[in-house]
């Protein structure tokens, strides 16, 4: 099944959860922004997810082609194909998210990463369509720093499809408005509570903080872990985030006209 069957099989299941087990029961389904969430999910996730995904391949056969005569790639030995495929998965998974929290940390910490970055974080409301709410250029990054790398550890194409559709289904998941437990094993993953306070619109805990996408571990690990149990933010977006425009085409040149 192809990757937008996928997607599209995860937003239907969330629609329904967020239907049947609500964090936030109060919160509209009709809400703000939501046709504009929509359309990233369909542009980013679709669209745009195809495009840069040839580039990022063209990308990883050129330095792959240029450091194989100098330096011994694990890929020009099979690297990971040596694996079980299952362990391959594991392998891929946990450096994929390692490298996505390297990444998620820049957009927060480098100053022209973050004008991109805010479109993510100017949503007021959180539910599964946030996941694919962000700038076009954020899925340039992710794609140069994220799978070049995982494509010079070599590995089963069919693994690397199975971590990159499961942590689809994550992000839909730590985006979404379900009342969701982990209990002990949020010490490790990632959920909805703790991804909430990602998004806290105060500076409470710092304004860098929970970075995980599907493990929670890099976060206690590194020191950038917050999450008051007790309680939800008492609102979401970023400080400052009036400055976003509420219309779909000015978010899009938004960074590009402030940081000018």
């Amino acid at each position: 099944m192809p990757y937008w069957q996928w997607l599209a099989l995860a937003s239907m299941a969330f629609v329904l959860a967020e239907r049947l087990r609500p964090a936030r029961p109060r919160q509209r389904i009709k809400r703000p922004q939501l046709a504009n969430d929509l359309f990233y999910n369909a542009f980013n996730g679709y669209f745009w997810a195809f495009l840069t995904g040839g580039f990022a391949a063209a990308l990883s056969s050129w330095v792959r082609g240029l450091l194989a005569p100098v330096v011994p790639l694990p890929a020009v030995d099979q690297g990971l194909s040596r694996l079980p495929w299952l362990a391959q998965c594991a392998a891929i998974l946990v450096v994929s998210d390692l490298l996505q929290w390297c990444v998620h940390s820049l957009l927060h910490r480098v100053p022209f990463l973050w004008w991109f970055h805010k479109v993510h974080h100017s949503a007021r409301s959180m539910d599964w369509s946030v996941n694919f709410r962000f700038h076009w250029m954020e899925l340039v990054v992710y794609r140069s720093l994220l799978y070049v790398p995982l494509a010079l550890l070599g590995g089963e194409p069919s693994a690397i499809f199975v971590v990159v559709v499961f942590a689809t289904f994550w992000g839909h998941f730590n985006h979404a408005n379900v009342d969701v437990d982990l209990g002990v094993l949020a010490r490790v993953f990632n959920g909805p509570r703790m991804h909430l306070w990602h998004h806290d619109a105060s500076t409470e805990g710092g304004v860098a903080k929970n970075f995980g996408i599907v493990l929670s571990l890099w976060d206690f690990l590194f020191g950038t872990a917050y999450w008051p149990r007790d309680r939800t933010p008492e609102r979401l977006g970023y400080p400052g985030d009036e400055e976003m425009p509420s219309d779909l085409p000015r978010q899009m040149i938004f960074p590009l006209l402030r940081m000018r």
